[in-house]
C-alpha cells in the first residue's frame, strides 16, 4: 500500500471533534465555529448571516454542519447564501468535517460552518 502525505495549502483542516468542541489546526474551539481560507473563528449560528455572506467572494461551496443530526437550515438563510453565489451543502457536523477535509485537500474554494454535536 502506498501512502501519500496530504498538504493543505488554502486553509487548516479539522483535526477532531467531540461533544461541544472542534479541533482545527491543533486549536480547540468550543461551540459553533466557522473556518476556511480566511481563518477560523467562533460563529453565531444561523442568526449570524453576515459572517457567512462575507465568504461569498472567497468560496464556491459552503458546508454547514447542523450538529449531531442532519437538520434543515432556515429557508431565508439558504436563499441569501445562494443569492450571494455560494453553493450550500447541509449535513451533520461529523460528515461536514470529513467532507471539508477531503475537498480542502483537493484545493477547492470551500468553507465550513459548524454547530456542535
Amino acid at each position: 500500500m502506498r501512502l501519500n502525505e496530504i498538504t493543505y495549502n488554502n486553509a487548516t483542516p479539522v483535526d477532531g471533534y467531540g461533544p461541544g468542541f472542534f479541533r482545527i489546526g491543533g486549536q480547540v474551539y468550543e461551540g459553533a465555529v466557522l473556518t476556511g481560507s480566511s481563518g477560523t473563528a467562533g460563529w453565531g449560528g444561523y442568526d449570524d448571516q453576515s459572517s457567512l455572506l462575507a465568504l461569498a467572494r472567497h468560496v464556491d461551496v459552503l458546508l454547514i454542519g447542523t450538529g449531531a443530526d442532519l437538520a434543515h437550515i432556515p429557508s431565508d438563510l439558504r436563499a441569501a447564501l445562494e443569492q450571494a453565489g455560494m453553493g450550500v451543502e447541509i449535513m451533520n457536523s461529523p460528515a461536514a468535517c470529513r467532507t471539508y477535509n477531503v475537498l480542502l485537500s483537493e484545493g477547492r474554494r470551500i468553507a465550513l460552518a459548524l454547530l456542535p454535536t
